[in-house]
């Protein structure tokens, strides 16, 4: 059996999407041990229940500042000297790099995760990109598998001479937990068209171009509604209070359970502009409800056009007006049975119990 050590930079980054990874790992009788930021005792007791033990890894998680953040890699060096694991995985930017080169160091396996490259290559040629870019390919270049979430994240990467090929394994995602996420009926016919986002709404969610979408929808139907959970950043707390002051929309505040509101929706939106994989449109989908999302990786893996959900053009909102005008013209019944097959294409491309063997293969466990 082995030792394994996992760096991630937030307690909800393994409890929401590799809890079940993590129990499987301990269950199989390897050691497990967890690093992550300072957390809260019953974060760190809730982590400990999945078979692991947890220590506590100083660093800061926003900003990319290498002379700062070169005591993140002596904090993790000294870590992986005195746990002295058989293999480390290491989640997100700061510990896959910093991880990275600590393991390289001391010549330990370790297998990182590129669960999205996010804003930093958002812009060809920005200072930020070029940084990330040499960071990954000095620090991820012994990494024994590097995995990604979609195939145009891994792109990128290989494209770009980042990485090498041999590396880069492409995941269903983190996949879903089809049990926990169960099938709910469609709504019955009572009327209305129920349209939900979940998420943060900031401008890389695509809210510029669904408040333009919503304004012109709500001009021609009145039975429809568009329901928000979640955070908003403060430069869109003037826009959701107007709106909602309007009855355009109606915005519920973070929820720790989204699945009440995924059982009332009729279709869920989310017209992002980059994603590693959408949790909540493969969550959504499990539950069987039909999606709008944006044509990009990381979104379009979730959709059969037009027999699950509708791909719009991403930064697009007329083209996201029309998609949402569509759904709503289709009758119930056709609905529905879009509904019934997001459960199925879920079940068979996203099943979160491949994606964990998948992942235990490649490592080797």
């Amino acid at each position: 059996m082995s030792k394994v050590l996992i760096l991630a930079n937030h307690y909800n980054t393994l409890r929401i999407f590799r809890r079940e990874l993590i129990k499987k790992i301990a269950q199989l009788g390897n050691e497990v041990i967890i690093s992550i930021p300072p957390a809260e005792q019953k974060e760190i007791d809730t982590l400990e229940s999945y078979g692991s033990k947890v220590v506590i890894t100083d660093m800061e998680r926003r900003g990319m500042n290498p002379l700062k953040d070169i005591s993140l890699f002596n904090r993790y060096k000294k870590l992986i000297k005195s746990v002295n694991p058989d293999k480390v995985i290491t989640y997100t930017i700061k510990p896959n790099i910093y991880g990275s080169i600590a393991c390289k160091s001391l010549k330990i396996p370790h297998y990182c995760n590129v669960t999205g490259l996010g804003s930093a290559f958002m812009a060809d040629g920005g200072l930020m990109r070029k940084l990330v870019s040499t960071m990954y390919k000095f620090s991820m270049n012994k990494a024994e598998k590097i995995f990604f979430e979609n195939v145009g994240n891994r792109d990128v990467l290989v494209n770009g001479k980042i990485i090498k090929p041999e590396q880069a394994v492409v995941m269903a995602g983190a996949g879903v937990n089809v049990d926990e996420f169960a099938f709910s009926e469609y709504p019955k016919d009572d009327g209305k068209i129920h349209f939900l986002n979940v998420g943060r709404i900031m401008k890389e969610k695509g809210m510029d171009e669904l408040f333009y979408a919503i304004k012109k929808i709500r001009k021609e139907y009145s039975n429809v509604t568009f329901d928000f959970i979640g955070w908003y950043e403060d430069n869109y707390r003037e826009i959701v209070e107007k709106m909602q002051s309007e009855g355009l929309i109606s915005f519920h505040g973070f929820q720790s359970d989204v699945t009440p509101f995924i059982k009332k929706a009729n279709c869920i939106v989310h017209p992002s502009y980059h994603e590693g994989m959408s949790n909540t449109l493969l969550e959504s989908c499990s539950m069987g409800r039909p999606i709008i999302t944006s044509n990009i990786h990381g979104c379009l893996e979730a959709v059969d056009e037009g027999k699950n959900g509708y791909l719009c053009n991403v930064k697009d909102g007329e083209d996201l007006y029309q998609k949402i005008k569509m759904f709503i013209e289709l009758p119930y019944e056709k609905k529905a049975e879009m509904g019934k097959y997001a459960r199925d294409f879920v079940v068979k491309n996203f099943n979160k119990t491949d994606v964990v063997d998948k992942t235990l293969k490649e490592i080797g466990l």
